[in-house]
């Protein structure tokens, strides 16, 4: 089974079904063409970054005479790609302003798409928590004085 990453959008309640769901693994196809993967997932400067370098990596090992070798260097970006390419997508949709909901174990992405509908329309339906009572600061105890042995000092005993 593979996990599924769920973003939701900033506005969730005006956009129901605008969730994405970033799968978590190896890109295979960040790996095979890196610059036309990020254009794809609309990630314009990693894209631009990925085709500079690759092209940089490869042009200075032809500068270097380093043949088959220098070809090969442009192989690491596209390696960084398929092994960090779903999390710089992640990191892109936080930039944005999504946030993440959760991880949905799932076979395929509908059925991760079905399991996250089913959650969410669960915790909905949950009662919400009761709100948080903060105390009021003036009714606090004083620091009491004195020698503490230990890292803290408990009030009250020796």
């Amino acid at each position: 089974m593979a996990s599924y990453v769920v973003m939701e959008p900033p506005g969730r309640s005006e956009k129901v079904d605008a969730t994405a769901l970033v799968r978590d693994g190896f890109a295979w196809l960040g790996f095979l063409v890196p610059p036309l993967w990020f254009a794809w997932h609309r990630l314009w400067l990693e894209a631009a970054l990925a085709f500079v370098i690759m092209g940089l990596l490869s042009m200075l090992g032809q500068k270097l005479g380093l043949g088959l070798a220098g070809s090969l260097l442009s192989l690491l970006v596209s390696l960084y790609v398929g092994l960090e390419g779903q999390g710089l997508r992640i990191a892109a949709l936080r930039r944005r302003g999504w946030h993440e909901w959760g991880v949905v174990q799932a076979g395929r992405l509908d059925d991760a798409d079905i399991r996250y509908a089913l959650e969410s329309e669960t915790l909905a339906d949950e009662v919400a928590p009761m709100p948080r009572m903060v105390p009021d600061a003036a009714l606090a105890r004083p620091a009491q004085p004195g020698m503490a042995l230990g890292l803290t000092h408990i009030p009250g005993r020796s």
